[in-house]
């Protein structure tokens, strides 16, 4: 059976990683997603290495990592629209199209007639989602956003990193681009919301969305404890401003996670542990208490945990019942059991490689899976397909915009 979206195309402008993130997701539902790249140098991620895929001689292609990472399933039709064929060429796709994606600056497409108002007198059905730091309104609309920056300035790294009282204390990004992937996420998601209201009304419209907005929509119970105290949160480490225990803890031969949720399973903890007495005890009784006592009894839980190995403490646990987990590299995430049982890794063919490996989607769909039709397309790979099959361009016509430099 065919994707949940194989009724739909998709103009992907956009470069980097929230926009191609949100492409790719509508990819792998069975949208068909056209990725308009610059001719030559495409997106800019496909220099984004070392590391670059190796092809069957062991040497780099010219293909990052960071690229493969957010585009299988596309096509990729290279066009310069900054010449005015080229805005043509853009402008009759998206007259045969259902969805814009793009993430020029505010106003950056304006000027070559592909900013939504434009496009929608072409095709009033048009869904135009556009992505930027920080939208299209508001006194910092016209800056540049990045990742990096929307983390420290949407107050996500304020809350990430050792506490103030530890070594090494200070304000720490996540280890992946968070904030872009997360508004890839809501992109997508607001973009099947048009398509769904556009079922009904017959209309599309445009969607602003804001990477310093989703970083600070997801900071979640963080921002209610600020909302209803007026206190900033503080950076706590690995542990959990409003459970305990509910952390990292040392064990015999490293580290394992323990997430305690409730009182029950703390008292099946404090058994494990040979420390019944805990769960009595008016300071660490209740979840509250123990937030308030986090000092006095997280000393103690990591004197208990040094005694036995991770591997002794997991499956003590888990057989009691409490949660837990050890802290695994991408190595041992990929040799896990259960990661090879979900099939998270996929392996698609790929020309210059003979085969790429990929992350599965997470999204498990019973009547209509997701597809891994091709893997990250080489840059151009589709140019004349699209433009024969889209626009019925003749061979003759596809040279010319060739030798003009159009494609």
């Amino acid at each position: 059976m065919s994707g949940a979206l194989s009724h739909i195309r998709v103009l992907d402008l956009s470069r980097v990683l929230a926009g191609p993130w949100a492409g790719q997701i509508l990819a792998d539902l069975g949208a068909e997603v056209i990725k308009i790249e610059r001719p030559g140098s495409g997106d800019d991620t496909r220099a984004w290495g070392p590391p670059f895929l190796k092809d069957a001689e062991g040497r780099d292609t010219s293909e990052a990592a960071y690229y493969l990472s957010a585009n299988r399933n596309k096509k990729s039709l290279t066009i310069d629209f900054t010449q005015p064929e080229g805005q043509r060429l853009v402008r009759e796709l998206a007259a045969k199209a259902d969805i814009v994606l793009e993430n020029f600056k505010v106003g950056g497409l304006k000027s070559y007639g592909l900013d939504y108002e434009s496009l929608k007198q072409l095709n009033p059905k048009l869904i135009y989602c556009s992505i930027t730091g920080f939208g299209q309104t508001g006194p910092y609309a016209k800056r540049a956003g990045y990742d990096f920056m929307i983390q420290g300035l949407g107050g996500l790294m304020s809350i990430t990193g050792r506490s103030d009282s530890e070594e090494g204390a200070g304000p720490v990004k996540v280890g992946v681009a968070l904030t872009d992937i997360l508004t890839g996420l809501y992109s997508s998601t607001a973009i099947l919301a048009a398509l769904a209201h556009r079922d009904v009304s017959g209309i599309g419209q445009h969607i602003d969305m804001a990477l310093l907005d989703v970083q600070v929509a997801c900071l979640a119970n963080q921002t209610l404890n600020y909302l209803t105290t007026g206190i900033p949160p503080r950076r706590l480490g690995n542990a959990h401003p409003n459970i305990v225990p509910y952390q990292d803890f040392p064990t015999a031969d490293g580290d394992m996670i323990l997430t305690v949720g409730n009182d029950g399973q703390f008292r099946k903890f404090c058994e494990l542990a040979g420390h019944p007495e805990w769960a009595d005890d008016e300071r660490f009784a209740s979840n509250k208490a123990r937030v308030a006592h986090r000092d006095v009894l997280i000393p103690l839980i990591r004197q208990a945990t040094v005694m036995r190995t991770t591997a002794q403490w997991i499956t003590a646990l888990e057989q009691a019942g409490v949660p837990c987990g050890p802290i695994n590299d991408l190595a041992q995430v990929f040799a896990d059991p259960q990661v090879i049982a979900r099939g998270l890794r996929v392996d698609l063919p790929h020309p210059l490689a003979g085969s790429v490996p990929q992350v599965a989607s997470p999204i498990r769909l019973s009547q209509t899976p997701v597809e891994y039709r091709n893997a990250p397309p080489t840059l151009g790979q589709h140019t004349e397909q699209i433009l024969e099959n889209v626009l019925g361009l003749d061979a003759a016509a596809i040279g010319k915009l060739r030798e003009q430099g159009v494609i």
